[in-house]
């Protein structure tokens, strides 16, 4: 449940609710995370102990991400990372963005709808486990945030997070005003210099020592960040120190040279508050408690220390995505957001035109005048950039006037910058971001966009190759498949095959009903090891084997043996899982053997719901003398036959018995007037989309009385 419309309702409440959480916790930072209308993106709403700047290159966060706040939501459990090491180790991307000793929980805020994500950061020095009391004061924390963002729904005005976050204060107690004096005094006794700054980075105090150190009059410098006010500070190299000791509240200390030849100390104390500052000159005397000095990785470079690690996360996010709609996505998530862009086109070179592959901003009857753009149009932007594979940025309606005076405008967009995708010296496509309004492309913007544009080509290279693969793949498997199953008289039967869904998408399940004459019929089901290509292929060959073995009139044993010594022939690598069932329908009986595969259920019409004991012989493919021994049964009118392969009860960490025993509970729990419905069931209980890491196929047969 998530809102579409409506103002930020309610606003003060979710402040309020956050503050206090953060406090009562001990946490330094902490940040609400609320759903998309489309579900599909968590967009922070409010952030309490840190500048919003801070939390760009995590402001928005796919749902299906590996990031905490993402599990979370999606997994419906507190995500509890308690150490940088194990950041690096179970969410790299995540800590790319946030490479600071820290813990950190995320828990879902949900209960009456899903609503979002709550984050919580605490300093690395803090025990390394969630305390009881912690843990259902976060949950509780995330109950009552449900019944806040619910309430506001119900009344017609649902909360959506705005544009940007909202800083929320930390109140922490701060002393009287009437103490201010005092403090400065004792600042001015003190040797070297003293300043503070907000969690800005702006300078809020700077006693005179501290202004007498750094060159500068202190009303030049009152208000100013620090590498902007003085130029000898502009290096990413000491922003991300101040980064690092907002963000993991602990004290940092660095060294800088004032020109010519002055070194001076800086030692940073952080709260929820700001940053104290104390400088000394290098090898004067120091602080009375110096703080600890920290080694970064960080190089020197024109960019922002803010749009260095927005970089790197973006581009960590670029090395994961897997499809051409994957490449868009988070273009349109991430990167159009991180540069303000209320425009895109991403499109590919195909046979001389630019194809589009996604578009963000635009209207349809745009994008079809767009789509196949000869890449000989040198007189458009578009196809001059794609052409000398040089970007083009375009600050204005004039300048594009001035530029390409025949080309016509078809939207209100006001600035543009047009980014080569250029792989290997070819161009693989184009990205085109648009503005609202005009916009000066400063040197260091253009050369963030022009490095990402790289980092896309090569992702949307891999991702329009894997697509192709899927694309064969799965024509293969459909091809493979049955394309409807035949009708029997005296049965009822519906099957399904679900892919997994991460992963190529393709597997070996495969099933098969054969009609055998007028009153019997042969059911199959096998998994082929591996999810690819070969996988599939052999499928297709198992299943052909059978099929072909099958109205031959051999007993289950028999046909099994066959196929088996089949593989053997053929000597794929690859093992079979196989059930065959023989359904005499006139005598009301069941045959079945088992090539190491899942035991099927069968439900009475009175609901009983067992497994079938089949005793399983081994995979075929492996031992040339196997033997597979028959087990019979009654099939009478009202009886159902569920057959199924593992990926619908096999889960990492889960003992086989309680699935199948969970399995057998729903089916005999579930409405079977219709057969495609009660699959449906089964799936959304036993295997929804989130917990689908295995291809699964399904078979359900029901003997019914001759009309």
């Amino acid at each position: 449940m998530t809102s579409t419309v409506g103002p930020a309702r309610g606003a003060g409440a979710v402040d309020t609710a956050l503050m206090e959480t953060v406090r009562r916790t001990g946490a330094s930072i902490g940040a609400v995370y609320l759903l998309a209308p489309d579900d599909a993106v968590l967009r922070i709403d409010a952030l309490c102990g840190a500048p919003a700047e801070f939390a760009a290159p995590w402001a928005r966060v796919p749902l299906a991400a590996p990031a905490p706040v993402a599990d979370a939501v999606r997994e419906d459990r507190l995500v509890w990372v308690g150490s940088q090491e194990e950041m690096a180790r179970s969410y790299p991307r995540t800590a790319m963005a946030l490479p600071y000793p820290l813990a950190l929980a995320a828990a879902p805020i949900s209960g009456t709808g899903r609503w979002g994500s709550l984050l919580l950061m605490w300093p690395a020095t803090r025990p390394p486990v969630l305390t009881r009391r912690e843990h259902g004061y976060v949950f509780s924390c995330c109950r009552r945030l449900a019944r806040l963002l619910a309430d506001a729904a119900a009344s017609g005005q649902p909360h959506v997070p705005g544009e940007a976050p909202r800083e929320v204060p930390l109140d922490l107690g701060r002393r009287p005003l009437s103490a201010a004096g005092a403090a400065a005094d004792f600042a001015e006794r003190l040797p070297g210099g003293s300043c503070a700054l907000d969690l800005d980075g702006r300078i809020t105090y700077l006693s005179s020592g501290c202004a007498e150190l750094l060159g500068r009059d202190a009303s030049a410098l009152l208000g100013t960040l620090p590498w902007d006010s003085l130029p000898w500070l502009d290096d990413p190299t000491y922003e991300e120190r101040y980064r690092a000791a907002v963000i993991s509240r602990e004290p940092v200390s660095f060294t800088a040279c004032r020109p010519p030849d002055r070194w001076l100390d800086f030692h940073l104390y952080p709260d929820g508050g700001g940053v104290s500052v104390r400088i000394v000159p290098t090898g004067g005397a120091p602080p009375a408690a110096p703080a600890p000095r920290r080694e970064t990785t960080t190089t020197a470079a024109p960019a922002r220390a803010g749009q260095l690690y927005q970089l790197m996360h973006l581009a960590a996010g670029l090395t994961e995505v897997v499809g051409v709609k994957d490449v868009v996505d988070l273009v349109a998530d991430q990167i159009m957001p991180a540069f303000g862009a209320q425009g895109l086109i991403l499109a590919t070179v195909d046979s001389g035109r630019l194809r589009i592959s996604g578009h963000r901003g635009y209207p349809a009857e745009v994008i079809e005048r767009f789509d196949a753009l000869s890449l000989d149009a040198v007189s458009t932007p578009a196809g001059q950039t794609v052409a000398s594979g040089i970007p083009s940025f375009i600050g204005d309606a004039e300048e594009m006037r001035r530029i390409y005076p025949e080309v016509r405008p078809l939207t209100d967009k006001q600035a543009w910058a047009f980014l080569p995708l250029i792989v290997s010296g070819r161009p693989v496509g184009l990205c085109l971001m648009s503005y609202d309004h005009p916009r000066a492309f400063a040197a260091g913007e253009r050369a963030v966009l022009t490095s990402l544009a790289g980092l896309v080509a090569q992702a949307l290279d891999r991702a329009r190759l894997y697509d192709t693969k899927q694309r064969l793949a799965h024509g293969l498997q459909r091809a493979l498949l049955p394309h409807s199953l035949p009708a029997v008289a005296g049965l009822d039967v519906a099957a399904r095959y679900l892919p997994a869904t991460r992963g190529m998408d393709i597997g070996g399940d495969f099933y098969d009903l054969i009609r055998l004459g007028d009153n019997a019929a042969a059911a199959v089901i096998g998994d082929v090891q591996g999810h690819n290509v070969d996988a599939a292929a052999l499928m297709g060959q198992v299943r052909t084997g059978v099929r072909a073995h099958a109205p031959l009139g051999g007993p289950p044993d028999q046909v099994l043996a066959t196929a088996n010594q089949q593989l053997i022939e053929l000597d794929p690598g690859l093992f079979t899982s196989c059930l065959y069932a023989h359904l005499d329908l006139a005598g009301q009986r069941l045959s079945l053997a088992s090539a190491g595969h899942p035991p099927p259920l069968t439900r009475l019409p009175d609901r009983r719901t067992t497994p079938v004991e089949v005793p399983p012989g081994p995979l075929l493919g492996i031992d040339p003398d196997a033997t597979y021994p028959v087990t019979e049964i009654p099939f009478v009118a009202g009886q159902l036959l569920l057959l199924y392969t593992d990926g619908l009860v096999e889960t990492p960490g889960t003992d086989f018995d309680d699935s199948l025993a969970e399995l057998t509970g729903h089916l005999a729990a579930a409405d079977d007037r219709d057969l495609d419905a009660l699959i449906d069931t089964l799936l959304d209980r036993v295997r929804p989309p989130s917990k689908r890491t295995d291809d699964i196929a399904l078979l359900v047969l029901r003997s019914r009385a001759s009309e």
